[in-house]
């Protein structure tokens, strides 16, 4: 298998200019086909800048837009992940990320977790996704697409490795905060997100990107540090904090063979067993009915078909 080079697009996008965006994205992508890649990463509302606050609606993008689909018809022989502001058909606004490839938008995951805490204040303007599946790529494998905020929440990455992905894909658009001479780099949120996504890249067994902006939208600093990380966890590039760039990296996909053969963690996950248990912790947490014959007998084997306890609910006191 040839080795697949991905290109990391950390940019500062106009904040609600559309129209310059798109034009840059183009310049952008045609800038990574001549450096040879096979896989484009744009952050997280490349297209339209992150701090729209009211101007979400006036920027927002159906999947069939014209000028999504004129960006699309720029992907022959790429795989390409841009983000946007979507428009739904009953006119909600999501936060989302497509991909691109050979011309079409092949599949577009909408934002999951959206946070309301610090000088987060996502929820008041966007609705959050509710679907997390993997995508089949002209790469030869599934790519796992999440954005941002997503990734701070543990079942993210598991979920989208157990449903076959071999390439995990963060676009984010991170704030820097915490700067501190006491972290490695100076900088708590690149410390933090280093250790995500290294954890994520060993224990699912998978290569992980992150790709990240740089720049301002108003008093909001963002700083870049985009990287890939190989399946055994380690580093194979980090771009610098800060700093504008396109950066390429040469990844072996055959790594994520190599890796899951010799440390299975995912064909030891037991899936069923954290089903079972969140529908446990669902039911306390609601009051509902628990279905006896989803539960496990004091030795452990699972109750008879059908057995269900009756009236049996939870009592919280």
């Amino acid at each position: 298998m040839q080795p697949l080079r991905i290109a990391l697009v950390q940019f500062a996008p106009r904040l609600g200019v559309l129209e310059e965006n798109l034009a840059r994205h183009r310049e952008l992508l045609a800038e990574a086909r001549a450096a040879g890649a096979g896989l484009v990463v744009f952050p997280e509302l490349g297209l339209t800048g992150y701090q729209l606050q009211d101007l979400a609606a006036e920027v927002a993008m159906r999947k069939d837009d014209p000028r999504l689909l004129g960006l699309a018809a720029g992907t022959d022989g790429l795989s390409t992940v841009v983000s946007f502001v979507e428009e739904a058909d009953d006119h909600r606004l999501f936060i989302s990320a497509a991909l691109l490839e050979d011309g079409e938008v092949r599949f577009v995951h909408r934002k999951l977790f959206l946070p309301t805490y610090g000088l987060f204040d996502e929820r008041r303007f966007f609705a959050a996704g509710d679907r997390l599946r993997t995508v089949d790529s002209r790469l030869g494998v599934k790519l796992g697409i999440a954005i941002c905020e997503d990734f701070w929440h543990l079942g993210v990455a598991e979920t989208l490795a157990l449903d076959g992905a071999q390439l995990l894909i963060n676009v984010s658009s991170s704030p820097g905060r915490d700067l501190a001479a006491i972290h490695e780099v100076g900088l708590g949120t690149a410390v933090s997100w280093r250790t995500l996504m290294r954890t994520y890249a060993q224990l699912t067994t998978s290569f992980a990107v992150f790709c990240n902006r740089v720049g301002m939208d108003e008093t909001i600093s963002f700083w870049g540090g985009s990287e890939v990380i190989a399946p055994s966890g380690e580093a194979l590039f980090t771009a610098p904090l800060f700093d504008e760039g396109l950066y390429t990296v040469d990844v072996e996909l055959g790594d994520v063979r190599r890796e899951r053969i010799g440390l299975p963690l995912l064909r030891d996950e037991r899936p069923e067993l954290h089903l079972r248990e969140l529908r446990r912790i669902l039911a306390h947490r609601t009051g509902l009915e628990i279905d006896e014959a989803s539960e496990p007998t004091e030795g452990g084997e699972v109750g008879p078909p059908g057995a269900k306890a009756a009236g049996r609910r939870d009592r919280r006191p």
